[in-house]
């Protein structure tokens, strides 16, 4: 498994494996991959539940999922379309499709699928609560949406990622303000190839949200975040 540890009390562990959504999150008792394409089958061998945003190739390979599930026994939980491209490959009861506004309960983790303002089909973000209350919003590669701003202020996120690159539309400065209605303490830029783009939504985030700290992730190393804002560098994938 490439995240050994078990994080510390109300904390999560996570690490981007690809330059697009792919994460790596653990919580005291689960580990999620979301979204995983360009990421060996080595790093998922203890993986309890993959979570799929969207069709899109650069966020679904089916048949590494087909592969992950086989030798993990995991559970997939995808949105409507991913789902109907896997469920010839899948056992029935280990296939859960989410869609936006429905919630599943993962041992003591919540998984929750929000809206997601793409080119998709049916695209999910998700908002994931660990055990002990962390609270962390996968966005995708989704666009900012008026509606993120009743969100964050009902759900009060501890760690947001923001998509900064590549998707049409995905920029800076959309990332920075995904980052400014949600108003996590934490931000993460992510869905880029460029450390650039990273650094300006960083300054971005610097100048225009004093009080949200932003982590610069770098592809395969582990970070452990917590409810008090803090954020640990660790090893590599």
């Amino acid at each position: 498994m490439s995240i050994q540890k078990i994080p510390e009390k109300n904390a999560i562990l996570f690490a981007w494996f690809n330059q697009y959504s792919g994460v790596l999150l653990k919580t005291p008792s689960k580990t999620f991959a979301i979204d995983p394409v360009d990421v060996k089958l080595k790093f998922l061998r203890n993986v309890d539940v993959v979570l799929l945003t969207h069709e899109h190739y650069d966020h679904l390979d089916s048949r590494l999922v087909s592969e992950v599930q086989r030798v993990t026994g995991c559970l997939v939980v995808a949105d409507p379309a991913s789902a109907f491209v896997l469920k010839p490959h899948l056992p029935v009861d280990r296939l859960r499709v989410l869609r936006v506004g429905e919630q599943i309960m993962v041992g003591g983790v919540s998984v929750k699928a929000a809206k997601c303002s793409h080119n998709a089909r049916y695209p999910n973000t998700y908002i994931i609560t660990s055990e002990d209350g962390v609270k962390v919003y996968h966005t995708a590669d989704s666009l900012p949406f008026p509606e993120l701003a009743k969100l964050g202020l009902e759900e009060k996120f501890d760690v947001v990622f923001c998509s900064v690159g590549i998707t049409i539309g995905a920029s800076p400065e959309s990332g920075f303000e995904i980052a400014r209605l949600t108003k996590p303490h934490l931000v993460v830029p992510y869905h880029t190839n460029l450390v650039g783009s990273q650094r300006v939504f960083q300054e971005l985030v610097r100048k225009g949200l004093p009080y949200t700290g932003c982590l610069i992730p770098e592809v395969n190393k582990i970070y452990q975040v917590s409810k008090k804002q803090q954020s640990v560098n660790g090893g590599g994938m």
